[in-house]
C-alpha cells in the first residue's frame, strides 16, 4: 500500500501514536475505496455497457476497495488476496461486520497474485502503485499474464500509477488530519536500477510520532513501460486517464482519457487495460 498524495479529509479522533491503529490511519489518509469503486464501475458501464458484478483486488491489503465494491449492489462479488495475513486479519475484523449480509459476498485470501486461482472476474484492480513491487519486467509480464487469464472477456485491468520529476527526488511531504500528520518520505531512488525507496509516517498533536509505519521496497515503473508491457501481454486496448487540474494548477480528482500528457513535474494517472 502507498500513495505520493493524501486522499480527500476525513475526520479523526486519534491524539497520540499510542492510541493509533496504523491500517486505520492509512485509510483515513491515503485510501478512498468508494470512489474508486464509482470510477471502476462507471468505466466498465461506459466500455461494455452493463454493470461489472464481479472484482478482485489484487495485493488488497485490508480489502477495503473489494467491500466497498460488493456494498455498491446485492449482484455483487468481491476477492481480495495479499500475501501478508495480518492486513487481511484486520479488514476480516474491521470492514466484514459493517456489510451484514454482504459479507458473505466478499473474500479476502492470503495469496500469491503470480497465482491467483482459474476464478474470472470483470474487474481487477492493483490499487496504490502495488504491482510496483515487482522490480523485473519479466515478473511484471507474469502478473498481467496472471490477470489476462482470470479477466472475463468483458473485463479490464484497472492499475494506478505516478510519475513526474519530483518523483525522482528524496523528499518529504505532509498532509494535516484533525488530529495526525500524514508524511508521505521518498527516501531513495537509484536512477540506473529504478530502485525505490519510500516510507510512510504519522505525526500526532502530543508529538509523538508513529516512524515507517509502511516501508515501500519498489521499482519506479514508467507509463509508458507499463503501457507497452500491458499490450505484450495481450491486453487489446489500453487507456490512460490524466487528473485536471484547479484554478491554482493542483490535481483536481478528476480523470479522464488522454492521448498526451502535459509536463507536470508530479501526476498521477490511471491505466485501463481492457481484455
Amino acid at each position: 500500500m502507498g500513495k505520493i498524495k493524501a486522499a480527500k479529509h476525513k475526520t479523526s479522533k486519534i491524539k497520540a501514536s499510542k492510541n493509533a491503529d496504523r491500517y486505520d490511519l492509512y485509510i483515513k489518509s491515503v485510501q478512498d475505496p468508494d470512489s474508486e469503486v464509482k470510477f471502476v464501475r462507471r468505466t466498465y458501464n461506459k466500455m461494455f455497457n452493463k454493470e461489472p458484478r464481479t472484482l478482485r483486488e489484487d495485493f488488497c491489503g485490508t480489502g477495503a476497495v473489494a467491500c466497498s465494491f460488493v456494498r455498491t449492489s446485492p449482484e455483487n462479488r468481491a476477492l481480495g488476496i495479499d500475501l501478508d495475513p495480518v492486513p487481511l486479519a484486520w479488514g476480516r475484523q474491521q470492514h466484514l461486520p459493517p456489510l451484514g449480509e454482504a459479507a458473505l459476498r466478499v473474500k479476502l485470501m492470503e495469496g500469491d497474485v503470480l497465482h491467483p486461482g482459474n476464478e474470472k472476474f470483470d474487474i481487477i484492480c492493483a490499487n496504490n502503485f502495488s504491482y510496483f513491487a515487482f522490480k523485473k519486467r519479466e515478473t511484471l509480464a507474469e502478473y498481467f499474464r496472471a490477470v489476462h487469464e482470470t479477466l472475463n472477456d468483458d473485463g479490464f485491468l484497472y492499475l494506478d500509477i505516478y510519475g513526474g520529476p519530483e518523483a525522482m527526488i528524496p523528499q518529504l511531504e505532509e498532509w494535516e488530519y484533525d488530529d495526525f500528520t500524514y508524511v508521505w518520505d521518498q527516501d531513495y531512488y537509484d536512477p540506473v536500477t529504478g530502485d525505490y525507496r519510500c516510507y510512510i509516517h504519522f505525526k500526532f498533536p502530543d508529538g509523538s510520532k508513529m516512524k515507517k509505519a509502511f516501508t515501500y521496497d519498489w521499482r519506479l515503473w514508467n507509463l509508458v513501460e507499463v503501457k507497452d508491457l500491458l499490450y505484450e501481454t495481450g491486453y487489446s486496448e489500453v487507456t490512460v486517464f490524466w487528473e485536471g487540474t484547479d484554478k491554482d494548477g493542483d490535481g483536481n480528482g478528476v480523470f479522464r482519457p488522454v492521448k498526451k500528457g502535459d509536463d507536470a513535474v508530479a501526476w498521477i494517472a490511471y491505466l485501463i487495460a481492457k481484455k
